[in-house]
């Protein structure tokens, strides 16, 4: 270890979460979204699975080869962030393209459950070589990635039309728009409340290609998702990097029992990514889901400061619920919302929005995951109270944010309620 030593000296200093770097690439190319929706599927993901691989194999051949160099690994980090937001827009879009609305929330909500999993076989492996070889930390994981790059070229069908599957709907308010036939009793209130979330975006590209930045851009609901998420993702990643130095710190714990206890908080998000599925699925409203979720997670936030670290019970009982509610949202978001959005009925026939809008969502958010450990490490010597403080504001943000969004689903649902009433008294 004290072969890198200078380096990651370096680096610490610098950036309270060296991964930092990686974020802000991640924020920078979320444009790679709008490429993935130019090319095909398969062949984009598997390409950027290999290049992420080694990217990330690079990294760690600087601990075999003493490399001892700040810049290299700078370098190293955006160069694999470049490659590492090649992923998320796309598996997006291949889930997508696969589930329909109705399904969507609770499908994507398990499937999303790989990512909780993902970070705590990342931290078990780097916990099983650093004490001796940190270098494996970052070329195991390398190797796998770029292993699962070479399958999904052979193996992933991104579109239902490959095999002769017709893909599911596109988007439930597009279908009821096309067979209401009563408009002076029904149009009504819909207008009222979604006509310029169902217009045909002015300038919309040609259909069946990919839609613009822009176009993306315009379609309802991105702006705010977006900004949202940004808060959102300031909160989870904070526990993300943070969380073992706080349980540390504040508890006493030793680093090992620190290490795994943080690991509860994934656990909570698993569980929260499916039950935020499941609710939206039944509800049609995934902002009130979200909105409902991080406000709960204001008053979990200031429990867990006061008595999440008095004992390994208090910590694995206030970690769980705090896990769910911080993200829930997040995963909502990131899957299904995205896969909605990039439906929209405002892109008419253009089903080849999915990675762009997934891009555009999830690279702001990425600003998010880089501002908050970052802040983190800025307030910490304030107290971890400053800390918490931060994060507690930032879920508040997160809900304001989509308040506008919260309205327009309170008014759809107003709609067919009225709707429904109708059409008993008809009968």
């Amino acid at each position: 270890m004290s072969r890198i030593a200078p380096a990651i000296g370096c680096l610490n200093r610098c950036l309270p979460s060296w991964n930092d770097k990686w974020h802000v690439a991640f924020f920078i190319f979320n444009s790679t979204g709008h490429a993935a929706d130019k090319f095909h599927l398969r062949h984009f993901l598997s390409l950027g699975s290999v290049l992420c691989g080694l990217s990330t194999i690079a990294f760690g051949l600087g601990f075999f080869f003493e490399i001892h160099s700040f810049a290299f690994y700078i370098i190293a980090q955006i160069v694999g962030g470049i490659f590492q937001a090649s992923g998320w827009p796309a598996v997006v879009a291949c889930m997508g393209n696969w589930f329909g609305k109705s399904s969507r929330g609770l499908f994507m909500g398990i499937w999303n459950a790989h990512t909780s999993i993902g970070n705590i076989l990342g931290s078990v492996i780097a916990g099983a070589f650093v004490d001796y070889a940190w270098g494996w930390s970052f070329v195991v994981p390398g190797l796998v990635l770029a292993a699962s790059g070479v399958l999904t070229f052979f193996f992933l069908l991104p579109y239902p039309e490959e095999v002769g599957v017709l893909p599911p709907e596109r988007g439930v308010v597009k279908v009821s728009l096309s067979t209401v036939s009563e408009p002076d009793v029904t149009n009504e209130p819909y207008s009222a409340a979604c006509d310029s979330d169902s217009q045909p975006l002015s300038g919309n590209d040609t259909e069946g290609g990919a839609v613009s930045f822009l176009t993306a851009l315009r379609v309802p609901g991105v702006i705010e998702y977006s900004l949202s998420l940004l808060f959102s993702k300031m909160v989870s990643y904070t526990f993300l990097f943070w969380l073992p130095n706080y349980i540390r710190d504040a508890g006493g714990f030793d680093p090992s029992a620190a290490a795994d206890l943080s690991a509860i908080f994934d656990l909570g998000g698993i569980i929260g990514g499916i039950l935020a599925g499941f609710l939206a699925d039944q509800s049609l409203a995934s902002a009130t889901v979200c909105v409902v979720m991080l406000i709960a997670a204001i008053p979990a936030l200031y429990l867990y400061y006061v008595y999440g670290v008095v004992s390994v019970a208090h910590c694995v009982g206030l970690l769980i619920p705090l896990g769910l509610l911080v993200n829930g949202p997040y995963a909502l978001i990131t899957t299904a919302v995205s896969a909605d959005l990039g439906t929209h009925p405002t892109l008419q026939s253009n089903s080849r929005a999915l990675a762009s809008i997934s891009g555009i969502i999830d690279g702001t958010g990425s600003v998010g995951a880089a501002l908050g450990p970052l802040l983190c490490g800025l307030l910490k010597p304030y107290g971890w109270f400053a800390v918490f403080l931060m994060l507690i504001t930032a879920c508040a943000f997160s809900a304001l944010l989509l308040l506008r969004r919260v309205r327009k689903e309170l008014q759809m649902c107003l709609r067919r309620r009225r709707t429904s009433e109708l059409g008993r008294t008809v009968v």
